[in-house]
């Protein structure tokens, strides 16, 4: 699986981590920066690698920051982005199974590495649920976007 990822200087450490154990795992992983801990603004990071997403030149990404929050916020500006911040494991899965999210976003200020690390590979390792009334719900939300975002060209 290819996976985007983007962070600002808040989110520079814990990236790194979660990059390494991707790669380790045999995923690609793009990454959109930043590179160091200096100041940024995230979405000179975020956004991009949420159009990789939405183009499909990504098959999912994961974004740190401080808390999760700004990056969620961005993300979920671009059309066919679902981003879900998760601050534990349990949340992590309900977030794959119950809305099928393509982003997770993570707060290096609030999260340690021990359960960030969890957290991603309990996102990566699930599945969306396809039993009718989850599917029927993700489609609700698919029919929101669709009706009131631009597609990403």
């Amino acid at each position: 699986m290819k996976i985007a990822m983007a962070n600002d200087h808040a989110g520079t450490r814990l990236k790194e981590e979660i990059k390494k154990y991707l790669e380790s795992e045999g995923h690609e992983v793009e990454d959109f920066g930043t590179f160091d801990e200096e100041s940024c603004d995230l979405p000179d990071f975020v956004y991009p690698a949420s159009l990789a997403v939405a183009r499909g030149e990504c098959d999912r990404g994961i974004f740190v920051d401080g808390v999760g929050y700004g990056s969620a916020l961005i993300a979920n500006k671009i059309c066919g982005i679902y981003a879900a911040v998760c601050q534990d494991p349990f949340c992590a899965e309900l977030s794959r199974e119950h809305t099928d999210s393509n982003v997770l976003c993570l707060g290096g200020k609030i999260i340690g590495s021990a359960i960030a690390m969890e957290i991603v590979k309990t996102w990566m390792q699930t599945e969306a649920l396809t039993a009718e009334k989850y599917r029927r719900r993700v489609r609700k939300v698919e029919d929101i976007n669709n009706r009131h975002c631009v597609p990403v060209k």
